[in-house]
């Protein structure tokens, strides 16, 4: 597959990595040299440099061969021309771009993307999508990681195994009996860095291991309770930051939490006004989140949960740790910095947000399309948990799965099977039709593709 990929900032850098593994043929086109360097010499990919929505420059990366356009420069026109061009100069079949800018992605101007105009096949706001994974951290305040899954009727979730966890140091094979009738399955340990995937059952979980795990959406608070985890939603929340995130998360909150009590922190007291005046129901307070007496206004020593959406990573980070100080019960910090998300946990933040990750999910569930319908990226990029049709070729399909032949660096979670849900045990047979919910770690998707005999084509 030819992919040209406009922008080799960390979103295209990491997109890159994630389809050079795959054996793609990957052309980055970026206009710093520096960044074509970088990116060169970390992934197996060609490099352009030059202005990305120029003709010549996409000529010169192979576009005319190309079958897929992924555009996520910084520049939101950038993209949107170089979909333009790549259309119209080079009929390039499918066409993806990250739009971040609010006026672009008004409802009320859509057709403007229609192929007789602006033809983008998918955009990408990474600020809508942070804003719902945020929000679903409020749900589900325990989870460092949440995300829904077979439109809804499973759960993937993530959480840390504590010290006062009922299943601490307990074999995973002995939690069918210990909760006989709840539907969840442990994906995958996380453990200094390193993932541990159930294969026989002895693994134990100890505290401090970061735990993923799938289960049936009604029985997530029983699941969430096994680990320790009863933390009940959020009905009161402070927002560090009056950018496009968390603006867009006042409103979510707004819109669709009932009873919860929202204080949002801006320090540009220019953009304090304008809030105030957008969000009549919030309270809005001008000052730094570095500030106690800030953060004491705001009423941070008595709330539920401290949510920090800066545009600088380090006073997210410390924002978070002072609100936890301050008194804060669960602590939500952004952070763009790969380098910087190993240590955050450590330090006692209670969940990281990556934007780059949340938007090369959101790319990955186009790219692969076919019989994956969904893809999510875990922490630090360690892995990826795919929803995908079993068909009846398929290697998983009229056995037991403890007889099927699972390559190392792969787990099975769940199986939706007629509306109904059901997690995967030894004895459990895949039937064709079915859809599962597979780990892989990460390089593993080439095994993932010989194991469902089917080639995981874009389109």
């Amino acid at each position: 597959m030819k992919i040209v990929i406009c922008g080799a900032g960390l979103v295209g850098s990491a997109i890159a990595g994630h389809l050079a593994e795959e054996q793609n043929d990957v052309t980055v086109v970026d206009a710093s040299a520096e960044n074509i360097q970088r990116i060169t010499d970390q992934h197996d990919v060609t490099g352009v440099i030059g202005v990305a929505s120029h003709p010549e420059r996409l000529n010169e990366a192979g576009m005319r061969d190309a079958e897929l356009l992924i555009a996520v420069t910084e520049s939101d026109e950038v993209n949107m021309v170089a979909c333009q061009v790549a259309h119209t100069i080079f009929d390039t079949p499918v066409k993806i771009a990250r739009i971040r800018g609010s006026s672009y992605l008004d409802e009320n101007y859509a057709d403007l993307y229609s192929p007789a105009h602006l033809p983008i096949d998918h955009i990408i706001s990474p600020e809508a999508e942070v804003s719902a994974s945020i929000s679903n951290q409020l749900r589900v305040p325990g989870a460092f990681d949440i995300k829904n899954l077979c439109d809804g009727k499973m759960n993937l979730v993530g959480v840390v195994c504590t010290e006062d966890s009922p299943v601490r140091d307990t074999p995973l094979r002995h939690l069918t009996n210990l909760f006989p009738d709840l539907a969840m399955t442990v994906l995958c340990i996380i453990r200094d860095n390193a993932v541990i995937l159930p294969r026989r059952g002895v693994e134990e979980m100890h505290a401090g291991d970061r735990i993923y795990f799938v289960c049936d959406s009604a029985h997530l608070d029983r699941a969430m309770a096994a680990f320790g985890h009863e933390e009940p939603e959020a009905r009161s929340v402070v927002i560090a930051g009056g950018g496009n995130i968390g603006l867009m998360l006042a409103r979510e909150i707004a819109t669709n939490f009932s009873n919860t009590q929202v204080q949002l922190i801006e320090m540009d007291n220019n953009r304090a006004r304008e809030l105030a005046e957008e969000l009549q129901g919030t309270g809005i307070i001008h000052g730094d989140a570095l500030d106690e007496s800030i953060l004491k206004e705001a009423g941070v020593h008595t709330t539920e949960t401290f949510v920090s959406v800066t545009e600088d990573d380090e006073v997210n980070i410390l924002s978070a740790l002072l609100a936890k100080r301050t008194g804060a019960k669960h602590a939500v910090a952004l952070v763009n910095m790969p380098g910087f998300i190993p240590l955050v946990g450590t330090l006692g933040v209670d969940a990281v947000i990556n934007p780059s990750q949340i938007t090369v999910s959101s790319i990955l569930e186009h790219v692969r399309r076919g019989r994956i319908r969904d893809v999510h990226p875990i922490i630090e990029d360690l892995g990826e948990v795919l929803e995908a049709e079993a068909l009846p070729s398929s290697l998983l399909v009229g056995k037991p799965l403890r007889t099927a032949k699972i390559p190392k660096g792969i787990s099975i979670g769940g199986i939706v099977r007629d509306e109904q849900v059901i997690a995967a045990r030894g004895d459990s047979v895949i039937e064709a039709g079915d859809t599962v919910i597979i780990f892989a770690e990460r390089g593993k998707i080439v095994q993932v593709e010989k194991m469902l005999s089917v080639r995981l084509d874009f389109f």
